[in-house]
């Protein structure tokens, strides 16, 4: 005959199924809401790369390890009773703090040396994570009646976590990011977490009453800081913090900054004035590729501020330029904030690898590599298969123009430049002196053909505009031993060598 299992006192003070679920799921997920928003807000000081992703997630790790096993001890220690609204209350208001704390904190720990990465990531993601954390054991801790039952218990609401985590994932990168602001996001969540842990702490007739009251209160002052703390962003966009600045030493020039990178500038009142050294390149090898004022057609993968679609519709009239720009923010700011664009310049909202895999061979005069997550290329557009879709689409005469940014000693730089040079015979690469003989660093352009390339007409075009910038077309010395990058194989971020 099978007897019952024991079922003690523990098991009456035990929670009701559905509602151990909820609490697992919904701690479970607010963690995950902030480790992805985290990310976005602390891009605008440090920049978007692997070391931050890194770090992000190396954070949010640590941070629900050490919530795991402190909840565990408490659980042991006390009765979980009594802390789970008030660890649901406290979490809530330390996320609404963490935009406020994150804008304070960045403007002092700007640039992408390890120890600001880490620090700040440390800033957005610690603290409310392991607080949260600490809410699945001490809910597992009520629910065991019996050794008996450990496996299914422990199984049950690790398993209700896990999907808590898969649906705080899907929901902010698939609805919420596109809606709403991080600080929004953010934000509403702690409130939400503030609202359900005093819901849990009334329905379970324990806690701390002070204790709840001080995190409520806490949560109303961190949700009225954050609410009105300063906004680095003109347009909070799907990948970027924006944001447009004027030129004090130019009336009509604007500067769009996208995180901590200067992208793009744009003359309102004179479309031909480029201020970047990259810029006046390219168009300087546009200027060499056909006579004076013969249209251009160009594809533009990035799209920044449209600068150089501007350019060669006011110089080159009658041509087409294509923009593939995957941010639909920066679009937006492109068209919105910045003057508008004329009807010669298709702007099209998609990923600059997948667009260029839909347009038909042999299209374009000319094809402009200028997208950017921070300081690195997007890994999948440096690539010999990306190099040969560009190829694919350029007329024989044509040339691709691809802007990157890195600094002595260069891996990254090189490592394109020979991923180019397996793809086209004729390859020069533009850049200042030092960048050239990587002493400095900065912007290089390496331009490609299938055609012997108009080098000294591209010199003299520089000359013409006294840019301080040399053509290099001896590329074996720079190049050396530098690997050719491939979808199996583009180490893009630990290539790159940041600003010092």
């Amino acid at each position: 005959m099978l007897r019952r299992p024991h079922v003690g006192v523990r098991a009456s003070r035990a929670l009701p199924g559905w509602l151990a679920v909820a609490v697992v799921f919904v701690a479970s997920a607010a963690v995950l809401v902030l480790e992805i928003v985290g990310l976005r807000l602390v891009a605008p000081y440090i920049g978007i790369t692997l070391e931050t992703s890194s770090a992000i997630i190396g954070v949010a790790l640590a941070a629900i390890a050490a919530g795991a096993f402190t909840g565990g001890r408490l659980a042991d220690e006390s009765d979980p009773r009594r802390w789970l609204g008030v660890l649901l209350l406290g979490g809530g208001a330390l996320m609404t703090f963490v935009p406020a704390v994150v804008r304070r904190a960045g403007e002092t720990l700007s640039g992408a040396e390890g120890g600001s990465v880490l620090l700040l990531a440390g800033l957005a993601v610690f603290l409310p994570a392991a607080v949260l954390s600490a809410v699945p054991p001490m809910v597992v801790k009520l629910q065991l009646a019996t050794l008996a039952e450990t496996g299914t218990v422990v199984g049950r609401l690790s398993g209700v976590g896990t999907l808590g985590a898969i649906a705080g994932t899907f929901l902010t990168g698939f609805v919420l990011v596109s809606r709403l602001s991080s600080s929004t996001i953010l934000v509403s969540t702690g409130a939400l977490l503030i609202v359900a842990g005093l819901a849990l702490a009334l329905y379970l007739r324990v806690g701390d009453r002070l204790l709840a009251a001080g995190a409520i209160v806490i949560g109303v002052l961190g949700t009225g800081i954050a609410a009105f703390a300063s906004q680095p962003c003109d347009v909070e966009t799907t990948y970027h913090c924006a944001r447009v600045e004027a030129d004090p030493e130019r009336p009509s020039g604007q500067v769009l900054l996208l995180d901590t990178l200067r992208h793009s500038y744009v003359d309102a009142e004179d479309p031909t004035y480029l201020e970047f050294n990259y810029t006046n390149a390219i168009a300087s090898v546009a200027d060499a590729l056909a006579p004076a004022g013969e249209p251009i057609d160009s594809l533009h993968i990035g799209g920044g501020g449209l600068s150089l679609p501007r350019y060669l519709d006011a110089t080159r009239p009658g041509g087409q330029s294509v923009v593939l720009e995957v941010d639909p923010g920066v679009a937006e700011v492109a068209v919105g904030l910045l003057p508008p664009v004329e009807a010669s310049v298709d702007l099209r909202v998609v990923d600059g690898r997948v667009g260029l895999a839909g347009l038909s061979p042999e299209t374009f005069d000319l094809v402009v590599g200028d997208a950017f997550g921070g300081l690195s290329v997007p890994w999948h557009l440096t690539t010999v298969e990306t190099v040969r879709d560009v190829a694919r689409v350029l007329r024989r005469s044509g040339a691709y123009a691809l802007n990157v940014i890195d600094y002595p000693p260069a891996d990254f730089a090189r490592a394109e430049l020979a991923t180019v040079r397996a793809v086209f015979p004729h390859v020069l690469m533009i850049g200042t002196a030092g960048a050239l003989d990587r002493t400095v660093g900065g912007n290089y352009v390496i331009v490609a053909s299938m055609s012997p390339l108009p080098v000294s007409a591209v010199e003299e075009r520089i000359s013409s505009r006294g840019t301080p910038i040399d053509v290099l077309t001896s590329l074996d010395a720079f190049v050396g031993d530098a690997q050719v990058l491939t979808d199996d194989h583009a180490p893009v971020d630990q290539l790159l060598t940041p600003f010092p």
